[in-house]
């Protein structure tokens, strides 16, 4: 016996060891792509000496003889930082990830390379001016500098993702860049989403007002009504399932989670310093590392400092010594989806204004790892491409015989945008920054602009121009054929909404609507907040003059506007009726609940129960009104629609007819539906998260999720790269944190501010920035998340332009000189 344990002692300390060898082997390998920030590096394609200073915060201010060479090196320090995220962003351009992954993404390169966004990007190279190409080609040579010097002296691929999925690495070329751009302008765009869903709708619902209550328009004068989506196409089913989710890195954000973003602007006499005050907190999805990358540089018109994408040489949000410059989502109406019909006797034609046209056809081969390839046939219209009805639930809006093609200004060959954004970022005032965005092509964006003397806002990109006659006002899919749906080229940029040094001397955007022009005069009819703007509107004008810290107050600001709406109007009949209650039953929970509400003044706080109780609330609240209605599509509205409630319980045009069941005999009032509702979100919470009501906190639901796009799910590994965090604010609040709406965890905090910004021009060194994980991608760095939470707790570092600031206590100097 005793040899039998000897043995079993011997078996374990041997697997103990394998073990321990085994992680000792991962980490060195893995350790190896860890950067050297403090090192001397012979590279080729510099004309002279790059310095890269790295201070405290990890943020590089880079040095060179002239522009090229420092470009060159944010090329350098972005491969050297965020090496896997730049070849995986450029991949899902491509349309190349199932390569690497499989099949898994094979849903993904089918849509890239229907959309034909990287051969775009590559026609659009020729279309920019020598300067930028100029840029483009040195920051490129940076990028291949640091892959050649990963090749050379074996720095374990470069990223640790890369042992996992071992894939060669292209050298970068201006096109990637470009394509990037691209890439941005899909994960920002929302109106093809919208459209199919406004068909949908349409379907179910015959009475246009209760389309009106379920999809309303932003507050302000209404339009004609629209045709209904059956007349235009008879035939199509009133029901349709929801298509299968798209899968593992789908390049497109789930309707509600498109493109968003703060920015305001103080002039002068609104400003307690004397000098104007910017602050930008751009809003996309979450991921570890977060997509934005700190940098500064020193150019020859001076230093700029702010956000960069990695693989875009371009500071998008930021400032130089003289203007600063932010960025919101303008929700401009820039995509139209177009029913084409095709000729019945010969399937490779459809139905023009001219008669009957060939599709533009081409075969496209995916390369499937561990897997036969497959062959797609691109085919695109007069139009824009086609998609295949398996994507975006468009069979569901199809009718037999016809395919549905894709209008989008992103889609240009001669896209210059990327120009347009360097242009600014090297203008020096206002004028001069909005002369400079009118190449600007996509994606649309409000920019938000500083410098020492005045403020302004100007909206850019292309607008399409759209006929008087257009069937559909570009809200729901269009019949292609028809002349009077067609784009007719874009608008004038001119044309475009600009407000300039406003008397109140206050500008300000969270992707509100901005102006109420008639179609097709209009921006959109769809913007991306009815709500926060109440909020900013009532912060900035309760006080006269305001300071950098009164605009980062505003960007934190953690008060929902549509709690303090709802909740009396939703609770008006139920707060402090009946009796006493004992402990454990229903009712008593409700009276907790409504107890605690009744005394809450709105702030989504991560410390708090209320925020909870009210969110399961509403979302429980919205489902019972909608989902007799709607079917299988209530699923689609996976966030609270405030209008649509209040429209409800203030039975706008009838609205209240919502609450009555129509499966039932009763006749259900809107006070018994949200007693109902409570009752369902109470025991929701009780099963999740316990029955102490008063214990409860919202960031234990309402959790940031930075998690890695590839590794996030992965055991164990899963604990290594994600970067998970309670998080205070909500989906209506300044300090947005859009909630997933997916269940099990439909309050995970998933899409919000990932950089944030305060720059003050009285005295620009004392201006502040942040992201909200760490510069560094490589998940054995200290920089991987060091900014993670500063960031939660609303903390930024110093945004100074100051040399001798950034070498004090520096984390690094890189030199990188030219190789003889």
């Amino acid at each position: 016996m005793a040899l039998v344990f000897r043995w079993l002692i011997r078996i374990a300390a041997g697997l103990i060891g394998l073990v321990v060898l085994a992680v000792l082997g991962v980490y060195y390998f893995a350790s190896q792509s860890l950067p050297d920030y403090d090192a001397t590096v012979e590279v080729r394609g510099l004309s002279a000496p790059v310095e890269i200073v790295r201070d405290n915060a990890n943020v590089p201010h880079i040095f060179g003889a002239g522009d090229a060479d420092v470009y060159f090196g944010l090329g350098y320090a972005h491969a050297e930082d965020r090496l896997w995220q730049m070849t995986m962003l450029r991949r899902t351009a491509q349309g190349r990830l199932s390569e690497v992954f499989g099949a898994r993404t094979l849903n993904v390169d089918s849509l890239m390379r229907r959309l034909d966004i990287y051969r775009l990007a590559m026609r659009s190279v020729e279309a920019l001016d020598p300067e930028t190409r100029a840029a483009l080609e040195a920051y490129s040579a940076g990028v291949n500098a640091r892959l050649n010097e990963i090749n050379e002296n074996a720095l374990g691929r470069g990223a640790p993702e890369m042992f996992l999925f071992n894939a060669p690495v292209a050298p970068w070329q201006p096109g990637d860049s470009v394509a990037l751009v691209k890439l941005m302008a899909l994960q920002l765009s929302g109106h093809l989403q919208n459209e199919v869903l406004r068909a949908r709708v349409s379907l179910m619902l015959p009475d246009p007002k209760r389309i009106a209550d379920i999809l309303p328009d932003a507050p302000g004068t209404g339009i004609a009504a629209l045709p209904e989506y059956a007349q235009l196409f008879p035939g199509l089913p009133r029901y349709a399932e929801n298509s299968a989710p798209p899968g593992m890195l789908w390049p497109v954000p789930p309707r509600g989670l498109a493109g968003a973003s703060n920015a305001w602007a103080a002039a002068p006499n609104r400003s307690a310093s004397g000098g104007t005050l910017l602050a930008s907190d751009p809003h996309m999805g979450f991921t570890a590392p977060s997509v934005w990358y700190l940098a500064r540089l020193e150019l020859a018109t001076g230093g700029v400092i702010g956000g960069t994408i990695p693989g875009i040489p371009v500071v998008l949000s930021g400032r130089s010594a003289r203007l600063g410059w932010g960025i919101t989502s303008s929700y401009l109406d820039d995509q139209d989806l177009f029913v084409e019909k095709l000729n019945p006797n010969n399937p490779e034609q459809y139905l023009t204004p001219q008669g009957y046209k060939d599709f533009i056809s081409r075969p496209s081969i995916i390369e499937i790892k561990d897997a036969t390839p497959v062959t797609l046939t691109l085919r695109w219209t007069e139009n824009g491409p086609v998609l295949p009805g398996s994507q975006f639930d468009l069979e569901a809006v199809t009718p037999p015989g016809h395919v549905m093609a894709l209008a989008w200004t992103a889609l240009s060959p001669n896209d210059t945008s990327l120009a347009a954004a360097m242009k600014v970022m090297r203008a020096t005032t206002v004028q001069e920054a909005i002369a400079a965005a009118e190449g600007y092509i996509a994606p649309s964006q409000n920019l938000m602009l500083a410098d020492a003397t005045g403020i302004a806002m100007k909206t850019i990109g292309a607008v399409p121009r759209r006929d008087p006659r257009h069937q559909s006002q570009g809200r729901m899919p269009s019949q292609g054929w028809r002349a009077e749906n067609r784009w007719m080229g874009r608008m004038p940029y001119a044309s475009n909404p600009e407000f300039v040094n406003p008397r109140g001397g206050i500008l300000g955007n969270t992707n509100n609507k901005i102006l109420e022009r008639p179609f097709p005069n209009h921006i959109s009819f769809t913007w991306g907040d009815t709500q926060r703007i109440n909020r900013w509107q009532r912060l900035m004008q309760s006080r006269q003059v305001h300071t950098r810290d009164s605009l980062i107050e505003a960007q934190l600001d953690p008060v929902s506007p549509t709690a303090r709406t709802l909740l009396p109007l939703v609770g008006a009949d139920l707060w402090f009726t009946g009796q006493a209650a004992p402990d454990g039953t229903p009712e008593r929970q409700r009276q907790i609940a409504l107890a605690l509400l009744a005394d809450w003044n709105g702030e989504m706080n991560e410390h708090l129960p209320e925020p909870l109780i009210y969110a399961a609330w509403m979302r429980a609240l919205q489902d019972r009104l909608i989902r007799d209605e709607l079917g299988p599509l209530a699923g689609e509205f996976k966030h609270l629609e405030p209008i649509f409630i209040e429209r409800v319980f203030k039975n706008v045009d009838g609205a209240g007819v919502w609450c009555d069941v129509i499966q039932s005999a009763p006749v259900e009032s809107c006070t018994e539906m949200a007693r109902l509702a409570l009752d369902d979100a109470l025991v929701w919470i009780g099963e999740r998260y316990g029955t102490a009501l008063e214990s409860l906190r919202w960031g234990d639901a309402h959790q940031a999720t930075h998690d890695h796009p590839v590794l996030g799910d992965v055991p164990l590994l899963k604990t290594f790269v994600n970067i998970r965090q309670s998080t205070s604010g909500g989906d209506n609040t300044l300090l947005r944190g859009r909630t997933s709406g997916e269940d099990p965890d439909p309050f995970f905090n998933v899409h919000g501010a990932g950089y944030r910004g305060v720059y003050d021009f009285t005295d620009p060194d004392s201006s502040v920035f942040i992201i909200s994980t760490g510069q560094s991608g490589h998940f054995l760095s200290r920089h991987y998340d060091d900014m993670a939470q500063l960031w939660r707790r609303g903390e930024y570092i110093p945004m100074s332009l100051d040399v001798n600031l950034a070498r004090a206590a520096a984390v690094g100097i890189t030199h990188l000189v030219p190789r003889p």
